[in-house]
């Protein structure tokens, strides 16, 4: 699923894009009745891709334009987002009818608008290379995760709001902070009867938020071209609320000019 992070402002964690569930339900009629029983961490993987649109429609997905609006507080403004298979992304904004680029990814470097100056700046090398090691997660962070390096593992079961879940642990590669490797880490919970996630759990493990507990909420999940995604994400940090997103159109395989990854020179 599509992970958008704006750590320009607070932090929006990634992802998969997603609608309604009525749609979603629809889905999962059609899919074959698969047991809970004893099922592994591989297998519930394997089940989400499939119910959410197969291995072949997650493949064929070479870039993604999705629009909504994302809100902080009381706030509401609307956003653009901009993915590429390869892990190129770009996040637009529109603020009193200015349009700004809090954080966007060219392949190699993190670089955002600096509030303050209103100019295009460039992180840090270290935030650059730990975006970049988990870059292709911006359509989907199960698909082809064997071959990001990426590990799954099944720990006890867990009911979520009345809901029954399995729960499973993915790890990554690990991420620098201040020169030093540390853990990588996210525990998700998977609906036992859709297999899809409704929650994610993990640390922020570097950068100025270190050490806060964040939690992704995700609902609505309805289609977008061959796949399905949440249309609706909340991000909680230590437990409130700080973020809220809504996707309200998904474009599949749109032609996206590269000009829009590439950070601006200064004037």
């Amino acid at each position: 699923m599509i992970i958008v992070i704006w750590k320009d402002i607070k932090q929006l964690i990634y992802t998969h894009f997603m609608k309604t569930i009525k749609l979603f339900i629809a889905v999962v009629l059609l899919a074959v009745a698969i047991p809970t029983q004893a099922q592994t961490a591989e297998e519930i993987v394997a089940n989400y891709i499939e119910n959410t649109g197969g291995e072949e429609a997650w493949a064929s997905i070479k870039s993604m334009k999705a629009t909504g609006k994302a809100g902080f507080g009381p706030q509401e403004f609307p956003f653009t987002q901009y993915a590429m298979s390869d892990g190129r992304m770009a996040v637009e904004i529109d603020l009193q009818g200015q349009r700004f680029t809090p954080q966007a990814f060219d392949g190699e470097t993190m670089w955002g608008t600096n509030f303050q100056t209103m100019e295009a700046e460039a992180q840090d090398s270290e935030a650059s290379l730990n975006y970049k090691n988990e870059a292709k997660d911006v359509i989907d962070t199960f698909f082809n995760y064997k071959e990001k390096g990426y590990t799954v593992e099944k720990l006890e079961d867990e009911e979520i709001e009345g809901v029954d879940c399995f729960k499973i642990k993915l790890t990554k590669k690990p991420t620098l902070d201040e020169g030093k490797e540390v853990d990588n880490f996210t525990v998700y919970f998977f609906d036992k009867e859709n297999f899809v996630p409704i929650l994610s759990e993990s640390t922020v493990n570097s950068g100025p938020q270190k050490g806060i507990k964040s939690q992704t909420l995700y609902s609505e999940y309805s289609e977008a071209g061959p796949v399905f995604f949440a249309f609706s994400v909340t991000n909680k940090f230590n437990g409130q609320v700080g973020q809220t997103i809504t996707i309200e159109n998904v474009e599949i395989n749109p032609e996206i000019d590269d000009a829009i990854f590439k950070m601006p020179a200064k004037e």
